[in-house]
C-alpha cells in the first residue's frame, strides 16, 4: 500500500492526484519514478525541483526512484559530471533505488530499433543534415517525404547493421522513425532515432559508433526500468506523442506514462547549461561550485542547506503553468531555515580599532554569550574582552546625523554583552583617514546595563583585538543585476560587478570553529556565513551565505 499526499502531510498537486487515482484504480501497485539527468554539466536549482519531486513522490508513496544517467551524447559527457550529480542528489538527502546508465541498455535499444525496421516503421535515411532539415518543413509548413523513405525492410536492415559495424562516416546515414511527414507536431515528422558518432563513450568505450537519440532512449529506458510515472518538464509535452508512439509500437516490459510540469524559472539566474558553462570557461566565476552560481554544488559551498532548498521547492509547488519565481522566495526559505539553526557569533569584517583608555592594559575578562537567542539547548560560549577591541567601521560616524544611533564623538553606545563606551577622540593618519578611536567605558555597566537606569539607543558588536582571529570574508551577492538575464541579447552585460567583494582583514570571535563539516553561523548584525572549502586554520575564509534582510527589495520597488 502507498501513502497518499493526505497521509504524509505533503502539499497536493495535480501529479499526486494522478498517482492517487492510478493507485485507487489498480492501474499501478508500486510507484516508480526516475530522475534522468544528462551528465554534461553540474546540476542547478532547476534540477533540484525535479529531484525533490521525483524522489519525494517515491518516498511518500513507499515506491522507489532511480537515478539514471541519460548518456546518449558522448561528446559532452564526463565522469566529473557523473560524480557531481551523485554527490548533489545524496547531499539533498535522497537515496536512489538503482543508478543505471541509458548506455547500459544500448544492446536492447538496438534490438528495439531492429524491431521498428522489421515492422516498416523505421528506415535509414542517407540525406545530409541540411537536406533532412529542409524536407522536415516548419511550424507553418508541412514536411515532404525524402527520397529514401520507402527503402525496403531488407535494405534498411542491411544498412543499419552496416552503420553499427563502422562501415560509414559520421553523418553519412541516420535511422529515422517512419511516422507522418505532414504531422502538425513537427516532432512526429520522421524523427531521427540513431546517428553515427565515432566518439569514445565514457561507459561503453569504443563498442558503439552509432548512438540513439534522447527521444528514442527516454521512454524505452523508462519501460525497461518499470517506471510508472515519467515526470518531465513542460518542454517535453510536444514530445509525448513520440514517447507514446515508440512504446505503442514495441513490446516492452512495462508501459510508463509521461506527465509534464512547469520547470523552475527563477529571477536573477540562468539555468541554461550552455550559458552556465560559458560563465565557467570564460572565467566570470571560479568554477561550477562558485558560491554565486545557482548550481547545487555552488549553493552548498555558499551555505544553503538541503532543508532550505526542499522548503523552497515545496513553497513554489508543482503546476502546469509557467511562472517566474522571485529570488526573494528562495532567499526567504534560506533565511527562515538558517535563523533556526545558525550559531550566533560576533565578527567585524571592516575593522576599526577602539582603545578603551580607562580599562587596565593588563586586564581581560570573559562575558557569556548565548549561542542562539531562541534556543537555550544550543548553550553559550565565552566571549573575551580586553582594552583594545575592533568595531565595524560603519558603526562609527564622525559627523553623525541626529538619528545615527551608533558611535560618534561624545556619544555613548552599548557593546553587545559587555559595557557602555563613549567616544572621546578620533585618531587620524597624515592623510586624514581615521585610524582608531579613543573611548572610555563605564565600569558600572558591565554586562550591558547601567545601575542608574540610563538608556542608550545603540548596541554594536565587537571583537577583542587581543583574541581576534584574522580571516578573509567573501561577501557574495546575486550574480546578475536584472531579473531575466537570459532574455538579454548578451547576458554578460547583466553581470553584477559587486557579486563578490573580498574583505581581507576581517576579525572573528575566537570561538568560531573550522571543521570538515562547516557550521552555519550568523555573524550578528551582518548576515549568515559559512567557512569555505579552501579555509584553513592558518588562513580562515568565510563566505556570506545571505544577508539578514532583503537588500534588493527597495531596488526592485524603485524600478
Amino acid at each position: 500500500m502507498s501513502d497518499s499526499s493526505a497521509d504524509t502531510g505533503e502539499s497536493s498537486n495535480f501529479i499526486r492526484d494522478i498517482i492517487d487515482a492510478d493507485l485507487a484504480s489498480g492501474k499501478v501497485s508500486t510507484v516508480v519514478t526516475r530522475f534522468p539527468p544528462e551528465p554534461n554539466g553540474y546540476l542547478h536549482i532547476g534540477h533540484a525541483k525535479s529531484i525533490c519531486l521525483n524522489f519525494g513522490i517515491a518516498r511518500d508513496y513507499n515506491g522507489y526512484c532511480n537515478l539514471r544517467f541519460d548518456d546518449t551524447n558522448p561528446e559532452k559527457e564526463e565522469q566529473e559530471y557523473i560524480d557531481s550529480i551523485r554527490r548533489d542528489v545524496e547531499w539533498l538527502g535522497f537515496k536512489w533505488h538503482s543508478n543505471p546508465f541509458a548506455s547500459d541498455y544500448f544492446d536492447q535499444l538496438y534490438d528495439y530499433a531492429i524491431g521498428l525496421i522489421k515492422q516498416g516503421k523505421a528506415y535509414v535515411d542517407s540525406q545530409s543534415a541540411d537536406e533532412i532539415r529542409a524536407n522536415r518543413g516548419t511550424l507553418k509548413t508541412p514536411g515532404v517525404d525524402g527520397p529514401y523513405r520507402n527503402r525496403s525492410i531488407e535494405e534498411n536492415l542491411q544498412l543499419f547493421e552496416a552503420m553499427k559495424n563502422d562501415e560509414f562516416a559520421d553523418g553519412e546515414h541516420v535511422l529515422r522513425a517512419k511516422i507522418d511527414m505532414q504531422s502538425p507536431n513537427i516532432n512526429m515528422r520522421d524523427p531521427v532515432l540513431y546517428r553515427i558518432r565515432h566518439v569514445t563513450h565514457h561507459n561503453t568505450g569504443d563498442k558503439w559508433c552509432i548512438y540513439p537519440l534522447y527521444d528514442f532512449t527516454h521512454g524505452l529506458s523508462d519501460a525497461i526500468e518499470g517506471v510508472t510515472h515519467s515526470l518531465c518538464t513542460l518542454e517535453f509535452e510536444d514530445h509525448r506523442p513520440l514517447y507514446d508512439w515508440i512504446l505503442d509500437n514495441l513490446e516492452t516490459p512495462s508501459r510508463p506514462e509521461q506527465t509534464e510540469f512547469a520547470r523552475l524559472q527563477l529571477e536573477y539566474s540562468l539555468t541554461s547549461k550552455r550559458k552556465l558553462n560559458a560563465l565557467v570557461t570564460e572565467g566570470h566565476v571560479s568554477g561550477w561550485d562558485d558560491p554565486r552560481m545557482l548550481t547545487i554544488s555552488g549553493m552548498r559551498r555558499r551555505g544553503f542547506t538541503p532543508e532550505s532548498i526542499a522548503n523552497f521547492c515545496d513553497m513554489i509547488g508543482i503546476t502546469k503553468k509557467y511562472s517566474t519565481i522571485e529570488m526573494g522566495v528562495l532567499e526567504t526559505a534560506l533565511r527562515d531555515d538558517l535563523n533556526t539553526r545558525a550559531v550566533r557569533r560576533m565578527a567585524v569584517i571592516n575593522p576599526l580599532k577602539v582603545v578603551i583608555e580607562n580599562y587596565p592594559e593588563d586586564q581581560e575578562e570573559v562575558f557569556s554569550g548565548a549561542n542562539h537567542p531562541q534556543n537555550p539547548d544550543y548553550g553559550s560560549r565565552e566571549v573575551p574582552f580586553a582594552r583594545e577591541i575592533y568595531i565595524e567601521r560603519d558603526d562609527f560616524m564622525e559627523d553623525a546625523p541626529r538619528k545615527f544611533f551608533r558611535l560618534s564623538p561624545g556619544r555613548e553606545v552599548r557593546l553587545r554583552f559587555a559595557c557602555y563606551i563613549t567616544c572621546k577622540e578620533v585618531v587620524k593618519n597624515a592623510a586624514g583617514e581615521i585610524e582608531s578611536l579613543i573611548c572610555t567605558y563605564d565600569p558600572e555597566s558591565r554586562g550591558g546595563s547601567s545601575p542608574d537606569g540610563r538608556k542608550v539607543k545603540g548596541t554594536i558588536h565587537w571583537v577583542s583585538a587581543r583574541h581576534a582571529v584574522a580571516a578573509t570574508v567573501n561577501l557574495y551577492d546575486r550574480l546578475f543585476t536584472v531579473p531575466n538575464p537570459g532574455a538579454a541579447q548578451d547576458f554578460h552585460q547583466a553581470l553584477n560587478p559587486d557579486s563578490r567583494i573580498v574583505m581581507d582583514n576581517a576579525m572573528l570571535e575566537p570561538s568560531i570553529e573550522l571543521t570538515d563539516n562547516p557550521l552555519a553561523y550568523q555573524f550578528e548584525r551582518l548576515g549568515y556565513f559559512i567557512s569555505d572549502y579552501d579555509s584553513t586554520s592558518e588562513k580562515p575564509i568565510f563566505n556570506r551565505t545571505m544577508t539578514l534582510r532583503d537588500s534588493w527589495a527597495k531596488i526592485e520597488q524603485s524600478r
